[in-house]
């Protein structure tokens, strides 16, 4: 009997079996049917909107904006979502091919979806349960997901956002082709912790452009795609090995590796360059704050091709600035090394006390500005209950010099931790255009947020403003030989103010130029007087000083509060023949394209601030202060011998110490002290300006004498002081005063003298 005859012998005995074939397609017509209807209902938007053609081709990533320095370094990074884009030409051959043999290995002949990926999930995923299977998602369903987040909807979520996923998918292949499907996909993938697209990944974990990187860390990122936290190769390096070893064993598997080869690059071992920069971490951290707020307040001025404002998070924007980023890694090093040393003296200093034993009220202060005591406050805490919860330990990370460290602490010990801490500024600056290459604002930006260099962060100066009086005094008509005494005079017009000298001697007189290489306050009050008050104030202006000056005598010893920034902008007069330039810090803005939006290249402008015959003599003056004044250690301790001028300063109670040293192609200024001025060391030997600032200058200059890239910058030279000027400084520093018998023994002696001339002369002529 045929095959036929059996079977339709079975069908006419059997009625369930006729039922059931009948059933089961009818079951699969009505099953495929309700599909074709939910997918349909998907795609006419009944479940939420489906982004169209036009949506997919406006779609943007939001690109991080970079900050360059003039070298072209990437200096960081303004983000919500950290992303740099990358071209296709910048993606290597060996990570494609990493990718498509372990997540899409039909890439190339499907056009979205892929029907026989989707029948194995469901054969071997569904029905079996083998979830080693994989997922059925092209690269182009991925890209679609990563484009277009995922919506909410119920029970039914999954469903509705895969076939919402393979529509877009349908679309974008019929847009894009398969390059720009791949470097999209690249682009906006996740590698966990907010880093987004390839070559932000390259760069955090091997510190490298994608197309400098090898086949076995192709390998490592491209693994990580299958869960970002557990094949992490920072977090977890022996899962990461292991799926790295499997993605080489795909693209061998394809034929995109030889056995041989892989089992080579099977026994490398994971070895990655962990490089996460953030907002407080890498290089120029201050400035790169600094510089975000200036930036916003561009983008709000400045619109784009749609006419929007530019978001400096989304756009991309590329920002090249003037800092030089080795000068800026020695700046930071210098401040580093000498905080450091500075700190321990500090602390031995105060061994055994509080440096605001003084005053009380300095740690109270600290208190109520704490964001902890503001916090507590808002909840309606009352004082006692505030007191007692900062008297309660907690865990907790503290910033100390020898590194960050997990301790048990109270929050009031932690603000008696900080209190302790001097801190610093540090600026270096081109005075030739006033370009700024290094921006140092503080020890540590995570655990100190004030920016020491910024222009709205004043301090008093001390006597690094005496070169100011004393070049407006050049100006009308003071010269730099002439002497003034040095006796002490109490001024009964101004509250019976008495300045004193900090050698404590008060006789004799110093030439002008000698006061100011000694920094000698008496005569420095006696010169402003001579000078005037407002003449001074108004060269302090000329030179580039924004801040208010008082119309007081005191500014002859630098009482005024003045920032770091505009007081080395001043000081770059005196290299700069008298022309004063304004301190700069963009160079230009491009948006992601590479257009540029802004140029400040050409933003150079000059004014007139001194003629050039004062600051020749300043320059030559503030030269002496180096060689023979209070920045002889210069010379002595650091054994520089580049061309140097420059002035300390040290204000009352050594509170705050400074130091700006001029070479000819460079003007850099540091300022150290609490960041409360009632903590200080008690001694002149410590707290001056020439032991607090004076070093890290030293510090920084010593690097960059070490460098034979900056060899041209260390070895210039400053113009040798031209005829008839170098006889206006041809005179000595100081002159005892002498008692009323000395002068009339001097007098005595010259008629002697003169008489047995005479007698000489005429014995001659008799003679003759």
């Amino acid at each position: 009997m045929s095959f036929k005859a059996i079977s339709e012998n079975f069908y006419h005995k059997h009625r369930w079996a006729r039922i059931l074939l009948t059933a089961i397609p009818l079951f699969f017509i009505a099953l495929f049917g309700m599909a074709c209807m939910f997918c349909y209902s998907v795609a006419w938007g009944f479940f939420g909107h489906v982004p169209d053609t036009q949506e997919i081709l406006n779609y943007e990533n939001n690109t991080a904006s970079e900050i360059y320095s003039i070298d072209s370094v990437l200096l960081g990074k303004y983000y919500f979502q950290e992303r740099t884009n990358a071209l296709f030409q910048d993606i290597p051959d060996h990570l494609i091919d990493a990718l498509i043999a372990t997540e899409d290995v039909r890439f190339y002949q499907h056009q979205g979806v892929d029907l026989q990926s989707l029948f194995r999930v469901a054969i071997k995923t569904l029905l079996w349960g083998d979830r080693s299977s994989g997922g059925g998602s092209t690269l182009t369903q991925q890209l679609a997901k990563n484009l277009f987040a995922r919506t909410g909807q119920g029970f039914i979520s999954l469903p509705v956002n895969k076939v919402k996923e393979m529509i877009v998918a349908k679309k974008i292949e019929q847009i894009y082709d398969k390059e720009t499907i791949l470097t999209l996909y690249l682009n906006t993938v996740s590698f966990g912790n907010n880093a987004f697209g390839i070559e932000t990944a390259s760069v955090r974990f091997f510190n490298k452009k994608p197309i400098d990187l090898s086949i076995e860390e192709s390998a490592v990122l491209v693994g990580m795609l299958k869960a970002t936290t557990r094949y992490n190769p920072k977090r977890n390096p022996k899962f990461s090995l292991e799926r790295r070893n499997v993605v080489l064993a795909q693209m061998e598997k394809y034929g995109y590796l030889s056995s041989p080869e892989l089992d080579s690059l099977q026994k490398i071992p994971l070895i990655i360059d962990f490089t996460l920069t953030t907002h407080n971490q890498g290089i120029a951290t201050y400035f790169r704050e600094f510089l975000r707020s200036e930036l916003r307040t561009w983008c709000d001025s400045h619109t784009n091709k749609d006419g929007r404002p530019y978001n400096l998070y989304t756009d991309g924007l590329k920002i090249y600035t003037t800092i030089h980023s080795r000068m800026q890694q020695f700046a930071e090093q210098a401040v580093s090394i000498h905080m450091k040393e500075l700190q321990s003296k500090f602390n031995e200093h105060w061994k055994g006390t509080r440096p605001w034993y003084q005053n009380r009220n300095t740690l109270l202060t600290s208190i109520h500005k704490s964001d902890r005591y503001q916090r507590l406050k808002k909840q309606g805490l009352t004082e006692s209950e505030i007191q007692k919860k900062f008297k309660e330990p907690e865990p907790m990370k503290i910033f100390t010099w020898d590194g960050e460290q997990e301790v048990e602490m109270s929050p009031l010990d932690s603000i008696k931790h900080y209190l302790y801490f001097l801190n610093a500024g540090f600026m270096v600056m081109d005075p030739t255009d006033g370009a700024i290459l290094a921006w140092v604002g503080g020890i540590n930006h995570k655990y100190f947020k004030y920016d020491h260099v910024n222009i709205h962060t004043k301090r008093q100066v001390g006597s690094i403003f005496k070169p100011v009086v004393y070049a407006a005094a050049l100006e009308n008509g003071v010269k730099p030989c002439d002497f003034v005494s040095s006796r002490r005079v109490t001024y009964t017009n101004f509250n019976d103010w008495s300045p004193g000298n900090a050698n404590e001697n008060y006789q004799g007189s110093y030439s002008v130029q000698g006061a100011l290489t000694h920094s000698v306050n008496t005569v420095s009050v006696k010169v402003l007087r001579k000078t005037k008050i407002k003449n001074a104030i108004s060269m302090a202006h000329k030179m580039g000083i924004e801040n208010d000056i008082p119309e007081v005598p005191s500014i002859a010893l630098g009482t005024p509060n003045l920032s770091l920034f505009e007081m080395v902008g001043a000081f770059g007069s005196f290299v700069n023949q008298g022309q004063a330039v304004k301190p700069r810090y963009l160079h230009r803005i491009e948006n992601y394209d590479g257009e540029i939006l802004e140029d400040y290249s050409s933003d150079r402008s000059q004014r007139r601030a001194m003629s050039k015959r004062t600051a020749t003599l300043m320059l030559h003056m503030l030269r002496k202060v180096v060689d023979k004044g209070t920045a002889q250690r210069l010379r002595t301790k650091y054994q520089l011998t580049n061309d140097i001028a420059g002035k300390t300063g040290t204000t009352q109670s050594h509170a705050d110490g400074w130091f700006i040293g001029m070479t000819p192609k460079l003007v850099a200024g540091a300022w150290v002290g609490s960041d409360d001025p009632n903590i200080h060391f008690r001694t002149i030997t410590y707290g001056q300006g020439a032991a607090m600032a004076l070093p890290i200058w030293g510090l920084f200059m010593q690097q960059l004498n070490g460098d034979q890239e900056f060899q041209e910058l260390t070895s210039a030279k400053f113009q040798p002081i031209p005829y008839p000027l170098d006889v206006l400084l041809d005179c000595e520093d100081y002159k005892e005063r002498r008692s009323v018998s000395d002068i009339f023994n001097q007098l005595l002696g010259r008629r002697k003298k003169n008489s047995n001339s005479r007698k000489q002369k005429s014995k001659k002529k008799r003679y003759r």
